[in-house]
């Protein structure tokens, strides 16, 4: 029963950058005495003091310390909630003992990772325990990977409504972007660069388009690692960096789906930069562009300001084709910065959603949409302002 436990959300690393954006997204979401009862946690109880206090929460909002480096504080902190939302990152690094927790005490976990290699390392270990024990894991919901993933849902719910049957390939394009990626996103790619260096499994996990999807081998899919031309959009392309979990997560939503769109489908992500030679020009120097691994990028709890976060945007194209030759364009616009102002919205709607609307989702390692499905549309667009539109 859902007052067994003291809490129904704690948001853990809520003194890291992202994780106090969360809380103060909670705090006006669901104020404190309110229906839905929820504390802060993390490993210093005077700076979470000090972040509940910054964001003008009331002095009794609970205050839980949990360390990564003690798991039985974790498991301490896990136990006495319904859902453990985590910003703490790299997951690599800081994640596992915490998923272990979730997945052995049936409680429901939500994060921002967009670690491909330790996810599936994550759904090996506790897929079968997280189903035993009724807790839904929901990996990546964040930017990475609520709007490519709800988008690829969305689009093929309205395609099968117009043609009477789902696209068998789905084009990810991003138009335009204005912000900055996380500092966590940046340390994340430099902890998995780092392990596939030292792993050559976990290479070959970065390199399956179906890493995330154990047992099954779809058909080739468009690497997305070189700039080119579409030729449907008249457009060149160049790499989207975080195409390399998106994609996969949008494969493991088609398995766990039940593969409705067909053992065939193809999906791909990638960057407008326009026709023509400056088109051209401009894919080949974001190919190049190396900065978010550089050792001056940015750092793990640093990030804009205000006014950068609400002047922050996104704009993406999704584009469907079926064997018959029909088409239909699916846009997904968001207000504010991706990586922060966009992103703090996007998991506390998904985390929200998990509690109310989507109770009757079993127990297991999950994505957004196959977890949440469309149910989750209304809640982002009402409150997180991301809005899905077809286009023709």
């Amino acid at each position: 029963m859902p007052d067994a436990k003291p809490f129904d959300l704690v948001v853990h690393g809520a003194t890291g950058f992202t994780g106090r954006l969360v809380a103060e997204v909670l705090l006006q979401r669901c104020p404190p005495g309110g229906a839905l009862r929820w504390a802060l946690s993390g490993r210093s109880a005077d700076k979470l003091a000090a972040v509940r206090d910054a964001i003008g929460a009331p002095r009794d909002l609970p205050l839980l310390v949990a360390d990564a480096a003690d798991p039985a504080s974790l498991r301490a902190m896990a136990a006495q909630t319904r859902l453990v939302l985590s910003t703490v990152g790299p997951y690599q690094q800081y994640g596992s003992d915490l998923v272990a927790a979730c997945a052995a005490l049936g409680v429901d976990y939500t994060d921002l990772c967009g670690e491909p290699a330790w996810m599936r390392q994550m759904i090996d270990a506790h897929e079968a325990p997280a189903r035993a024990s009724g807790a839904r894991i929901v990996f990546s919901c964040g930017f990475d990977s609520i709007p490519f993933d709800l988008g690829v849902l969305e689009l093929q719910a309205q395609f099968a409504e117009r043609f009477g049957h789902p696209a068998t390939r789905v084009r990810g394009r991003v138009r335009r972007m204005k912000g900055r990626f996380s500092g966590g996103t940046a340390a994340s790619l430099k902890a998995t660069l780092a392990a596939a260096a030292a792993d050559p499994a976990v290479l070959a996990l970065l390199r399956d388009p179906f890493s995330l999807v154990p047992g099954f081998q779809g058909p080739p899919q468009p690497s997305g690692t070189k700039p080119m031309l579409d030729e449907v959009l008249g457009q060149w392309c160049a790499p989207f960096i975080m195409a390399a979990i998106n994609t996969r997560n949008v494969h493991r939503s088609h398995f766990l789906l039940g593969h409705p769109w067909g053992a065939g489908f193809v999906y791909d992500e990638m960057v407008l930069t326009g026709p023509g030679t400056q088109g051209e020009q401009l894919a080949q120097a974001l190919a190049a562009d190396r900065s978010l691994a550089a050792d001056d990028g940015p750092k793990p709890g640093e990030g804009p300001s205000r006014e950068e976060r609400e002047a922050g945007f996104y704009d993406l194209l999704f584009v469907a084709h079926d064997d018959q030759g029909n088409r239909l364009n699916l846009g997904v616009k968001g207000r504010r910065d991706p990586g922060y102002g966009s992103t703090s919205r996007l998991i506390t709607e998904a985390s929200l959603c998990l509690l109310d609307e989507a109770r009757g989702t079993p127990g297991g390692v999950w994505t957004p949409a196959s977890a949440l499905g469309r149910a989750l549309r209304p809640r982002l667009e009402e409150h997180a302002d991301l809005h899905f539109a077809v286009e023709g």
